[in-house]
């Protein structure tokens, strides 16, 4: 049972979160033989205030 992890910064679409969702559903499909439905994708979105990189925060 694959679980798939993505972090994000906040700001993509609705339409665009489920288009990755499904894309990565398939690759995970496709490269491990694992069915569709024991295919688990946790997408956390970041606020731009609690992510940093290079040691300065990420506007």
């Amino acid at each position: 049972m694959p679980f798939v992890h993505v972090e994000l910064i906040k700001g993509r679409s609705d339409e665009q979160l489920t288009n990755l969702m499904k894309d990565i559903t398939e690759a995970v499909h496709k490269n491990t033989g694992a069915p569709n439905e024991h295919i688990h994708v946790i997408i956390n979105e970041l606020d731009h205030h609690t992510y940093g990189n290079n040691g300065e925060w990420k506007a």
